[in-house]
This record gives structure tokens, sequence and C-alpha cells, in this order.
């Protein structure tokens, strides 16, 4: 079925981080089961990264709905200068 992905900005400074929840990527397959719903990073952040919270400093390529709702999912932001805004694909 068609998979709808909803996502607002975060506005972050250096060295900040952010934990993701359904306010800010949220998606639905029109299943049942979105927990089950896997979200992959096919273009990591130039400026940060993607992290669980259980494996700090550890870049990961992918991450359930679940995790998100459990907010076990971070972005870092690594603290370089000049970074404007960055989106996460």
């Amino acid at each position: 079925g068609d998979i709808v992905l909803l996502a607002k900005p975060v506005t972050l400074t250096e060295g900040d981080r952010v934990t993701l929840t359904t306010d800010v990527p949220v998606a639905t397959d029109g299943t049942s089961k979105p927990e089950k719903l896997l979200y992959a990073v096919s273009l990591p952040p130039v400026h940060g990264q993607i992290e669980h919270i259980n494996y700090p400093g550890v870049p990961i390529p992918s991450h359930r709905q679940s995790d998100v709702v459990a907010q076990k999912v971070s972005y870092v932001h690594d603290n370089s200068h000049g970074a404007d805004k960055e989106s996460l694909r």
C-alpha cells in the first residue's frame, strides 16, 4: 500500500541532540502494524548522525517506528560550524 510520512522541522545549535518523536517523523502504511515500519537512512546527515540512545556515538543505518514511539532514536549535531539547514533522508 501507500506510505505516508509526515515530518516537521527541528532547530538545533552546534552540539545539540534531539530525540526523534512521533511529532517529528511519523509514518503510516495503512496496515494495523505501523510500529513495524522501518526507516532506512539512505543519505546520512552531513553535520551529525542518527543514533540509538542505548549506543551513543554510534551512527545507525536504520530504525523502526517503534523505536521512535519509545523515544530511543536521536539526531546529534556534530559541532561543525557554518552548517545551515540539514535534512534527513
